[in-house]
């Protein structure tokens, strides 16, 4: 049979809760609970739209020109958004991942970064995807297989639903405190403070960072929500998850306006900056989760 472009698709399901996720670029298909959806899928046939569902390592969003410094050295990356001239969401989006580990309610894929132009250590990759009543979590981790310390970052890109509900009757809650200015897709000035945003999606059009996303209170989750009058969706996500993306393209398949809420350890650009970036040194691992949750 021919490989659709996803490659194998995962189905893992408990009780109510089912999601699928992709061997090309371990990407999160789909997901649902009693049939409702709570993010934007696509045909198992096409390639991730706009990257429905992708997963960002090692760095999401952009690196200007593809360009960054590692030990005192020039390093250039492959041009992979190459009408702006940059390197944008990582080396794994369309890598062959491997099953390791698949149970009825959990999957966990894993991929190498490879050295290469750009990128000058071996990191080993896994995700694991595990639904229950409470939802879905996705637990990433990297650990470095090489001989010397490396930055990096890592960023998802789901685009979340509540329910039925069209993305313009929806509003957006997020857990931010900053807002970090762009031009082109990159930093342009320095990361501002705001309040916490609550954004009405109706005419909406962003693709905008925001950081200082920090949990409230005695919680020890990052938690931004996407309600609507179908319901709400939360998307949580550990504290090294400090940033996030959010994109509202209008030509989603069969849905037009959606709205990709991207958690990210760091924000555009990074590789740069240095903001946010995480770091292992030769045989250190670094993990971390994000998940949905229907509310």
């Amino acid at each position: 049979m021919p490989m659709p472009p996803t490659g194998e698709q995962f189905e893992i399901r408990s009780g109510a809760a089912q999601a699928v996720v992709t061997e090309v670029g371990a990407g999160l298909r789909a997901f649902s609970v009693d049939g409702r959806p709570f993010v934007e899928t696509f045909d198992a046939d096409s390639r991730p739209p706009r990257g429905a569902g992708c997963v960002l390592v090692p760095w999401p969003n952009r690196t200007a020109r593809g360009q960054w410094l590692w030990d005192g050295g020039p390093q250039q990356l492959a041009l992979s958004e190459p009408a702006a001239g940059n390197a944008i969401h990582g080396l794994l989006r369309h890598t062959l991942y491997r099953a390791d580990e698949q149970s009825p309610d959990a999957v966990t894929l894993s991929a190498v970064v490879a050295p290469q132009p750009g990128w000058p250590v071996p990191l080993a990759t896994s995700v694991r995807y595990a639904v229950d009543a409470g939802g879905l979590t996705v637990t990433h981790t990297v650990s470095n297989v090489g001989t010397a310390a490396v930055p990096f970052g890592v960023g998802a890109h789901p685009y979340l639903r509540a329910g039925a509900a069209d993305t313009d009757d929806c509003t957006l809650h997020l857990a931010a405190t900053t807002a970090l200015p762009l031009g082109g897709g990159l930093p342009v000035a320095p990361a501002a403070p705001v309040p916490r945003p609550e954004i009405t999606l109706r005419g909406a059009e962003l693709d905008h960072a925001f950081g200082g996303c920090v949990p409230v209170g005695d919680d020890d989750l990052v938690r931004h929500r996407l309600s609507g009058p179908d319901g709400e969706v939360e998307l949580w996500a550990d504290p090294d998850f400090g940033w996030v993306q959010v994109f509202t393209p209008d030509d989603h398949p069969g849905r037009g306006r959606a709205v990709a809420v991207e958690p990210m350890t760091c924000p555009p650009d990074a590789l740069n900056s240095g903001t946010g970036l995480l770091v292992v040194g030769p045989g250190e691992t670094w993990s971390g989760r994000w998940g949905i949750s229907p509310r």
